[in-house]
């Protein structure tokens, strides 16, 4: 890893029922620890009567994790798992050697609308994970341990921090904390993983001298650093230990071969992935391709 902090900031992707800022994978840092794919999503109101339809897609060779600050979204994958996700809580699929899932807000969230936010991410599996049997995780918002510091609120999402550790599975050493900071509160990154970045949702930051603010990912040097809240601020920290080689992504697909990737754009374009109960009459086709 540079001994430099990397400054990354997102190129925003429109979806319809609202705006994705993208800063994962970037031309210029593919991976953080596992981390491979990296969107915040909105913020953004959907009136009554709108809603999220992300129709049903592959995976394979990762495991998405799905985090929100605000609203709701359904999630149905061809394991016969359907779950609303809550602000708080996580969502984490493991695709293995191949799953359909999607996600669509629920009837009551499309009646009324209300506001959408939060954090869609994809951790890279090591190789000896790459194939392993699909599985889906679904653990509540209460179950995941809050650390109190002074003027900070630390909530764990995955792997260990702060001397709690989150309830969710996963298959290296991982760092995934949501952090709520009071203006000029100051927060020491933990040391323990490789590779580390935070990412400022609300708010700004200081490190060393420099300044950084809302929208950017800060991909941080190894060793200690003390981070100063220049205001009230959401941080999300992220990062583990450094994948077992290079990974390709290409659409929905991660995986430590290209030849792998291929084979899965077949297996979608000829219709041999499973189909989700209860979603199957839609799907997203390969891009370039007619459905």
């Amino acid at each position: 890893m540079s001994e430099e902090t990397l400054v990354l900031r997102g190129r925003e992707r429109d979806l319809g029922a609202f705006t994705v800022r993208r800063l994962l994978p970037s031309p210029v840092r593919r991976l953080v620890g596992p981390f491979i794919f990296f969107d915040e999503m909105g913020p953004a109101v959907l009136p009554p009567g709108a809603g999220m339809d992300v129709r049903p897609h592959p995976h394979v060779c990762l495991a998405t994790v799905t985090y929100l600050f605000e609203g709701e979204i359904v999630h149905r994958d061809s394991l016969g798992y359907e779950q609303a996700i809550q602000p708080g809580a996580i969502n984490l699929m493991v695709a293995g050697r191949g799953i359909v899932h999607s996600e669509r807000s629920g009837a009551a969230f499309r009646e009324h609308g209300g506001r959408m936010h939060g954090i869609q991410s994809w951790m890279a599996l090591p190789r000896a994970e790459e194939e392993r049997e699909p599985s889906f995780h679904h653990h509540p918002a209460s179950t995941m341990p809050v650390v109190q510091r002074p003027g900070v609120t630390l909530r764990v999402l995955l792997g260990e921090a702060f001397g709690a550790r989150a309830p969710v599975p996963t298959f290296l050493p991982t760092l995934y904390v949501d952090a709520s900071l009071d203006s000029g509160a100051e927060l020491d990154l933990p040391e323990h993983v490789a590779e580390r970045a935070v990412y400022i949702v609300q708010g700004g930051m200081q490190l060393r001298g420099a300044s950084y603010t809302a929208g950017e990912l800060v991909v941080l040097p190894p060793g200690p650093a003390r981070l100063t809240a220049t205001e009230a601020s959401r941080w999300m920290l992220l990062g583990g230990a450094p994948m077992d080689g290079e990974r390709h992504i290409e659409w929905n697909f991660v995986a430590s071969s290209a030849e792998r990737i291929e084979r899965a754009k077949d297996d979608w374009r000829s219709r041999r992935f499973p189909l989700i109960p209860g979603d199957s009459t839609e799907r997203i086709p390969l891009p370039g391709d007619e459905d």
